[in-house]
C-alpha cells in the first residue's frame, strides 16, 4: 500500500522538472559565454594587432 502511494505521489516531480530547467539554463550560459569569450578574444586580437602596425609602423 505504501508503495502504491510512492507511485502516484507527484509532489516529487515538481523539483525534477526544477532541476531539470535549471541544468537547462546553466548549460545555455556556458555555450553562450564561451562564445562570447572566443569572439571577444578574436576582437582583442584584431585591435593588438591594429595598435602594433601603428606604434611600429609599416613592416
Amino acid at each position: 500500500m505504501r508503495f502504491l502511494h510512492f507511485i502516484q505521489d507527484e509532489s516529487g516531480v515538481t523539483a525534477l522538472e526544477y532541476g531539470t530547467i535549471a541544468s537547462l539554463i546553466a548549460v545555455a550560459t556556458l555555450g553562450a559565454t564561451t562564445n562570447a569569450g572566443q569572439a571577444l578574444a578574436a576582437s582583442f586580437l584584431t585591435l593588438g594587432t591594429a595598435v602594433m602596425s601603428v606604434v611600429l609602423g609599416p613592416v
